[in-house]
């Protein structure tokens, strides 16, 4: 399965933050959403970066707790690894589990098209594993 195919699967939508938005409004807006990272869209609408919760739980603890005057810019990782929409599920895994990362950002000509957690993953290989298996009992039945 592509990461295209799991995206439909998902089918839910997209969810970008400019760099200059406040801190405290990305964490308001992420448990609204009930999201543990937000895609950091550049002026083009391209990918400037991600903010995850571990980001901004490090800049809450190197700003003592005071986030009234911090921007995402201040707390996002812009070093980051994405996936284009012909990625396996496979692969996908293989990439979070050696980088020790959660969210992976899906690209399509350099422009964000979704993002996908571990838990996205988990969820679509045991779907997988759970069709395998009641044909392989099918099979023994028969």
């Amino acid at each position: 399965m592509t990461l295209r195919e799991l995206l439909a699967r998902k089918a839910s939508g997209i969810i970008t933050i400019k760099a200059s938005t406040n801190l405290l409004q990305a964490i308001e807006l992420m448990c609204d959403r009930k999201v543990g990272s937000l895609l950091v869209e550049s002026g083009d609408g391209g990918l400037l970066g991600i903010a995850t919760e571990r980001d901004i739980l490090r800049a809450c603890y190197h700003r003592k707790g005071d986030l009234t005057n911090a921007l995402v810019d201040d707390a996002m990782t812009r070093d980051i690894i994405v996936a284009s929409p012909e990625t396996s599920v496979d692969e996908a895994m293989s990439m979070m589990t050696e980088h020790r990362f959660r969210h992976l950002p899906i690209l399509d000509d350099g422009k964000p098209i979704g993002i996908i957690s571990i838990g996205d993953l988990v969820k679509a290989q045991l779907k997988d594993i759970t069709v395998e298996i009641k044909y392989l009992r099918e099979y023994i039945a028969a």
